[in-house]
């Protein structure tokens, strides 16, 4: 059990109102994914869709040292995976529904929505979240100044 899985299934436990399934296989294809000196710092799983009612399209929210990984394995065949840097990273919008809640991540192309989340588990994936993208997006710009000068 790779420890992506691990933390995935500690976050279902602890917010067990989310609507996650097939994790194993979501997190199966991280774990392919993650570069050798990648740390995963946070794990979280939800519905990679703005809708509700749309209870298909599962997915693994993962935060490493480096990036935004987001995966979903397909039933059929074949998996979608996501990855978002801090520099491509707006903003976050928490939205907090009659059961369930959503947060939108606003990044320079697109915007990725995580729905059927755990009202309970908004606030932690806000903060998780957010103080990862401005402690990486701070040395981003740190990074750049020195290359300008």
């Amino acid at each position: 059990m790779g420890i992506v899985y691990q933390q995935a299934l500690r976050f279902k436990r602890k917010f067990p109102g989310t609507i996650a399934w097939r994790i194993k296989k979501h997190a199966d294809r991280i774990e392919r994914h993650l570069n050798p000196d990648e740390e995963v710092k946070y794990v979280f799983v939800g519905q990679r869709n703005n809708e509700f009612y749309d209870i298909i399209t599962t997915g693994i929210f993962v935060i490493t040292n480096k990036r935004l990984l987001i995966a979903s394995d397909r039933v059929l065949f074949g998996y979608f995976l996501f990855s978002i840097t801090p520099d491509m990273f707006n903003d976050l919008t928490v939205v907090s529904g009659l059961i369930w809640g959503k947060v939108i991540i606003d990044t320079i192309k697109e915007q990725v929505y995580i729905s059927n989340l755990s009202k309970r588990s908004l606030d932690e994936i806000e903060t998780m979240v957010t103080e990862y993208m401005m402690t990486e997006k701070k040395k981003y710009a740190e990074r750049d100044k020195h290359e300008n000068y």
